[in-house]
């Protein structure tokens, strides 16, 4: 299914949510991008409008693994599980939260302008976005809104990966989604116009729809005198990362992986004369429709190196955060696609491992059979390797952020214990994702030269 635009998109959805429309709902956007959908739907059910404003707290390390999310009205949503196993200790949540919350506050108000949060205690909530890849920060924000005092709550998307419409089923009250495709890459190819929805859109649309609520009847302006605050959201993040895509390749090929006895799904793209393929690792909070993965890939591609995403957890498994950090049976998995792979590419393999799958990667590269060509971490958590870092025998990469620390120092160390040809290479002012205009674009460099040189090189005499 192929929207036109938001607001088409947002007339379509409103179209499946007529049965809601009895339970005088609240319709939530989520920033950027979902608030033209949620303007249609709330104006074609006749229900007030406002934006969820939630904010992934991600551990310090390891930005994209969420260890819980705050919202507006105090509301914080912890996993103790993450907090045990990141070893996170109280001064890690605080800080983080700290930040988080000044980031909250300063979005609420500007896009609220001014005007109350509306009160969701015993309400039935419909939190809407304009497309979902990961699903991570639906996710929170439905929490969020629970936590907020909804009595149900409805989360509404025109379009989603497959795997991920199954996760959510689980984590709400009802799920409405459009469209799941089955080769699904990212949220913007099923929209012909999926231009970034700027600040000022989001700030008109919901006075359009406070001053519509207001002259139908008093009811709509109720709200929650709570201090509001705002940031830019895990979603906003998604929103970059779902837009920000230039020169992905198109999938040749979604393929069906045995693991270890699980099945997993994943995508290959095998260029014409490709002399070597890339698997990619995924970190946590990730999957293979990672838009930052993707971009990697696609510098690959075009260097002429074949690449496989795919996913080392379940819809399942991965609804348990803490399974990212059992990198044995990650890597147990990665070894197991490895020998999928080898049956049909007869050359050279290399891993590309972000975050917690980079330990996955180097892992599976130290097994005595592994016979990796290469391998790049971007972001790694290589310490999570531990003791079978000198048994790696591939050339490694070692890519983090100069505004990371920590993982810069947990990197070093690496360097230091790995035995095979390293090297470290530090991104001057990019944070742990690679956010920053240009950071990103220059891991994709990196990697793709190291491999390049290490995968696809004419063998020296």
């Amino acid at each position: 299914m192929l929207f036109t635009d938001r607001a088409d998109a947002g007339h379509r959805l409103a179209e499946s949510l007529g049965h809601l429309q009895g339970e005088e709902p609240v319709v939530l956007g989520l920033p950027r991008g979902g608030v033209p959908v949620a303007f249609e739907v709330a104006r074609a059910l006749g229900a007030p409008l406002d934006v969820i404003v939630v904010r992934k707290l991600g551990v310090p390390y390891q930005r994209e693994l969420g260890f819980g999310a705050i919202g507006e009205g105090g509301v914080r949503v912890i996993s103790d599980d993450i907090v045990r196993r990141g070893r996170l200790d109280q001064a890690d949540l605080v800080s983080v939260e700290h930040a988080e919350a000044a980031e909250l506050t300063r979005q609420a108000e500007r896009f609220r302008a001014g005007r109350q949060r509306l009160d969701l205690a015993g309400r039935t909530a419909i939190v809407v976005d304009d497309g979902i890849a990961t699903g991570a920060t639906a996710a929170a924000a439905c929490e969020v809104v629970r936590a907020q005092g909804a009595a149900r709550v409805v989360l509404a998307v025109p379009v989603a990966p497959p795997d991920a419409a199954e996760r959510l089923r689980g984590s709400t009250d009802e799920f409405v989604c459009l469209s799941t495709p089955f080769a699904f890459s990212a949220v913007g190819e099923w929209y012909q116009d999926f231009s970034q929805t700027p600040d000022d859109e989001v700030v008109s649309l919901l006075a359009q729809a406070s001053s519509a609520q207001s002259a139908a009847g008093p009811e709509s302006a109720a709200g929650a005198p709570d201090g509001t605050t705002g940031a830019r959201t895990a979603a906003d993040t998604a929103v970059a990362e779902e837009t920000d895509v230039a020169g992905e390749t198109d999938v040749a090929e979604e393929v069906a992986i045995d693991a270890a006895g699980v099945r997993l799904t994943g995508d290959l793209t095998v260029p014409a004369g490709a002399l070597a393929v890339v698997m990619f690792a995924h970190g946590s909070g990730s999957s293979r429709h990672s838009p930052r993965n993707r971009l990697v890939a696609a510098a690959l591609n075009e260097a002429g190196l074949g690449t496989l995403l795919f996913d080392l957890l379940t819809p399942a498994e991965e609804a348990h955060r803490s399974n990212v950090f059992d990198t044995e049976t990650l890597a147990e998995r990665l070894a197991d696609a490895t020998g999928w792979l080898r049956g049909r590419f007869a050359g050279p393999i290399g891993y590309f491992g972000a975050s917690t799958g980079a330990a996955a990667a180097l892992r599976a590269a130290a097994a005595p059979d592994a016979d990796i060509g290469a391998v790049v971490s971007r972001g790694g958590r290589p310490d999570l390797a531990g003791p079978l870092l000198p048994a790696v025998r591939a050339p490694t990469l070692l890519i983090v952020g100069g505004n990371d620390p920590l993982v810069i120092d947990l990197n070093r160390e690496a360097e230091a214990a790995l035995r095979a040809e390293t090297r470290l290479e530090i991104v001057p002012g990019a944070t742990h994702l690679f956010e920053e205009r240009g950071a990103l674009q220059q891991v994709a460099d990196l990697a793709r030269d190291w491999f390049v040189s290490h995968l696809a090189a004419p063998a020296r005499p």
